[in-house]
């Protein structure tokens, strides 16, 4: 069976450090992009930037399928189960309390003035905050957005053992199968976009496709489309990595990531122009599962791949801290936002001092927490 070496792991490191600074930055284009027509240079800017980093959870699965896949195998079910989902339960309950504690903490009773336009702060009370903490059982909430991944993530744990029992048989022409069917659900999106202007009119009022409707979420394409195609792909590249020259991943990967691109950025203006306050239009071309954001996922994967540099106690130490500064940082990008809310500054300037002192001041709450032995389970 074919175990991974462990000389990629410097660029892993450098890519879980990329991909979670990537992710602090999204966040903190969210309040600009916000502003739509209120402020026009506000939300253009934000759009423009957000969507250049579009790709950064993506990246994230891929680089799940590099370190876990092929599992050994001498590892039982029970165990894989135990061990990667043990993982998650723990920070998933510290950080589903923890996240609405912060926020209201900040917004209900130390800023009730905050000019952060996705914030309503009559709507950070005890009861809220009560609510919010209790409910996660079922879903994470406004507060604890980035907590989606772990569920997300939870799945493909879930998954993983039964796509690896196959990929280890597979021949690279089936994986590459696969691929390609996988593919076909990156388009779906945009089939259903466009659906409606070839006088699709759904069923019941439901514009689901391929057998979607309103008693059936599960369509042909449900069961090989998603995040789970990152994780083959990853597993893919790694196994039968491109023979290509640095010239020739330039050559392919610019122009796609490029394309990939403009179609993430002007497609969302476009959708705001088209479908004013319709938010499940506007994420269509922002979706991670995407042809467009899969176009400028998998340039940056090939890239970073290349890479062969060693792991300095540095960037390890920002590798491991990644899982933690993503987990707690949301919260953070609140304050950052009214601590940066300067009318003299541009908004790129905001945006990237946003970032620079969110990521910056999570990575030392998570290096604190790395080093006492209760807290220290919720950050890894």
């Amino acid at each position: 069976m074919k175990t991974h070496p462990p000389a990629p792991i410097g660029w892993i490191d450098l890519l879980r450090t990329v991909a979670c600074l990537l992710v602090v930055f999204a966040h903190c284009c969210d309040p600009f992009v916000a502003q739509f027509d209120a402020d026009r240079t506000s939300f253009l800017t934000g759009v423009f930037a957000g969507s250049l980093v579009r790709a950064c959870v993506p990246l994230f699965v891929m680089m799940t399928g590099v370190l876990l896949l092929p599992i050994p195998g001498q590892t039982r079910l029970g165990a894989f189960y135990r061990k990667r989902l043990g993982r998650l339960i723990r920070p998933l309950l510290f950080w589903s309390v923890a996240l609405p504690l912060v926020a209201f903490l900040y917004v209900g009773l130390a800023a009730p003035a905050t000019q952060n336009p996705l914030i309503d702060p009559a709507l950070y009370t005890a009861a809220t905050f009560a609510r919010r903490a209790l409910t996660f059982l079922f879903n994470f909430n406004f507060d604890s957005t980035p907590l989606w991944y772990l569920y997300m993530l939870a799945g493909l744990y879930l998954v993983m053992p039964i796509l690896n029992a196959w990929l280890v048989r597979a021949s690279r022409r089936e994986i590459e199968t696969l691929l390609r069917i996988w593919g076909l659900s990156l388009l779906l999106p945009y089939v259903q976009m466009a659906a409606p202007m070839l006088g699709y009119e759904g069923n019941f009022g439901h514009q689901g496709l391929l057998g979607v409707c309103d008693w059936n979420p599960y369509g042909t394409l449900y069961y090989l489309s998603g995040f789970v195609g990152y994780l083959v792909l990853a597993y893919y590249l790694t196994k039968y990595p491109p023979a290509w020259s640095a010239r020739r991943a330039a050559a392919a990967g610019i122009p796609m990531f490029v394309a990939g691109y403009l179609v993430t950025s002007l497609g969302y203006v476009f959708m705001q122009s088209r479908f004013p306050g319709n938010y499940a239009y506007l994420e269509i071309v922002w979706y991670f599962s995407g042809i467009n954001v899969f176009m400028m996922t998998l340039p940056l994967f090939v890239w970073f791949s290349r890479m062969r540099i060693e792991s300095r106690q540095w960037l390890r130490r920002l590798a491991a801290a990644s899982f933690g500064i993503y987990l707690c940082h949301y919260p953070f990008v609140y304050m950052a936002y009214d601590l940066f809310d300067r009318a003299s500054w541009p908004y790129l300037v905001r945006i990237a001092a946003m970032t620079a002192a969110t990521f910056a001041g999570c990575y030392l709450l998570v290096r604190a927490m790395q080093r006492w032995r209760v807290t220290e389970r919720f950050v890894r």
